[in-house]
């Protein structure tokens, strides 16, 4: 390898090294709280979480399933607002599917407060006492925030991908005849990925309220995040086109530099004294 290629890395590898050193710590102050629980008891914890997590989520889809005409009417409005473009099916049981993807959807943004707070009960004995009373803020903030993740696609990151795509086709002369299992799998990819891209900043609070990161610590890394974001984009967008990459990624580096901002505002060094 080439000196230049050596001096290339040697960013990357610094970075990695200083956030395994960062992860390492902040683990071990994690762990030393646990107290004397067993590994074992731990396990049947996440499995107790998880499974009440799920039962939130089948409650929820049972209450979605019921309304499930009223749910495709209101996803495929984006579609029906473009003039020329249709949805079809090409199988007998795409309608049933399509209406199983969109209750389901609904379902996760209906048990997200409660899913929220089984995530938050299973990491708490892991906290100082002084530090579990940031329950109430996790549970309203991340809810708030997921839920702006999911009204910023349906009005925005989604229509706006589909016209320009749509428009792509129109330019060539192609009817758009559109799938609507395909349609319905890429509204739920949009909804759900900026779901979670929007708990950054609500989680980045929590953690720097703790004293889990702070705002230097992000901010010297915020390359790393654009290029993360600039990954993740590319992933779940279903073109490769920097247009669309761009819906998605410039919302994901906007919230961690709203992250890194609200870090350096309430950030604290972690107390491990009551």
């Amino acid at each position: 390898m080439s000196t230049a290629a050596l001096h290339s890395t040697r960013p990357f590898k610094s970075y990695w090294s200083e956030l395994r050193r960062q992860t390492f710590r902040q683990f071990v102050a994690i762990a030393a709280t646990l107290g004397e629980m067993p590994f074992l008891e731990h396990l049947e914890e996440l499995r107790d979480r998880i499974i009440k997590s799920l039962i939130a989520i089948g409650a929820s889809f049972a209450v979605c399933w019921y309304f499930s005409v009223e749910l495709f009417e209101f996803v495929a409005r984006p579609i029906t607002k473009i003039a020329g473009a249709s949805l079809v099916i090409n199988d007998p049981t795409e309608a049933f599917t399509v209406y199983l993807r969109i209750s389901f959807v609904a379902a996760l943004y209906l048990a997200a407060p409660f899913v929220l707070w089984q995530v938050w009960r299973f990491i708490a004995p892991g906290l100082y006492k002084h530090e579990r009373r940031y329950a109430g803020p996790f549970i309203v903030s991340t809810s708030l925030f997921f839920l702006l993740g999911g009204v910023f696609g349906y009005v925005v990151a989604f229509p706006t991908a589909l016209q320009f795509l749509l428009d792509m086709a129109k330019k060539g002369h192609m009817v758009p005849l559109i799938a609507a299992e395909n349609y319905f799998s890429l509204f739920s990819t949009v909804m759900i990925v900026l779901g979670i891209v929007f708990e950054i900043p609500p989680v980045v609070f929590i953690l720097s309220r703790i004293g889990l990161v702070n705002g230097p610590f992000l901010l010297k890394n915020t390359r790393w995040a654009i290029l993360l974001a600039t990954i993740i984009a590319a992933v779940v967008t279903p073109t490769t086109d920097a247009f669309n990459m761009m819906i998605v990624a410039i919302p994901m580096v906007l919230l961690y530099l709203i992250g890194v901002m609200v870090a350096f505002v309430f950030g604290r060094q972690r107390r491990t004294a009551e």
